[in-house]
């Protein structure tokens, strides 16, 4: 989904701020069953190394639940099955940025 279509949309069920590494993010948004990839016009994903401005794009939509998404790579250097997902998902409190 373009950054563009987000901004038009006022309901998002859930949104997930993905730590990818120390200080950036990325940005998926949950609407119904699906899951999408926030996308920039040029087709790159939204990225940020500041959270808050990610969750600055919400500010005045009705937002069911605000995320922090993390998956640890080092299962499979500790002898866990590949392909298990390990993903930590954070509930954010204090989302309201009005």
């Amino acid at each position: 989904m373009l950054l563009k279509e987000l901004k038009k949309i006022s309901h998002v069920d859930k949104v997930k701020l993905h730590s990818l590494e120390s200080n950036l993010y990325q940005l998926s948004v949950v609407i119904g069953d699906k899951e999408e990839y926030i996308q920039t016009e040029q087709g790159r994903f939204l990225t940020s190394h500041n959270k808050l401005d990610l969750q600055a794009l919400f500010k005045g939509k009705n937002v069911g639940a605000m995320v922090l998404c993390h998956q640890s790579a080092y299962d499979e250097m500790v002898g866990q099955p590949i392909g298990i997902s390990n993903a930590l998902e954070v509930p954010l409190g204090n989302t309201d940025l009005s």
